[in-house]
């Protein structure tokens, strides 16, 4: 996933709950479906920035040895500057990205 094509704003937004929560019904369920795909983006944020970062590791660190790495400090600055993982998952929310669903709601209709 390309987080920087987001187009999910880099700060805080107020939000009306209420509006939010037309598709679920329950203002609770769209805040949990919110925070269950903020954590997979995260997750997957992290997941990349050890995998970029792993390339400068080096196998004997020693603290007189340790010294900057630009291209390691831009990548960090990348990951830093870019929107947080709750900011992408509202924004994913609110243009209708996201697959959710309920599974007692979908026993309860079988029924």
């Amino acid at each position: 996933m390309d987080y920087k094509k987001s187009n999910a704003p880099l700060n805080t937004v107020t939000r009306d709950l209420v509006d939010l929560a037309q598709a679920t019904g329950n203002v609770y369920e769209t805040v949990a479906v919110i925070a269950t795909r903020a954590n997979q983006i995260a997750a997957e944020m992290r997941h990349d920035l050890e995998k970029k970062l792993q390339e400068f590791a080096s196998l004997n660190d020693n603290l007189e040895e340790v010294s900057e790495n630009r291209e390691q400090i831009e990548i960090s600055r990348y990951y830093e500057r870019l929107p947080k993982p709750t900011l992408i998952a509202t924004q994913e929310y609110i243009d209708g990205e996201l697959y959710f669903r309920n599974p007692t709601k979908d026993r309860s209709s079988l029924d």
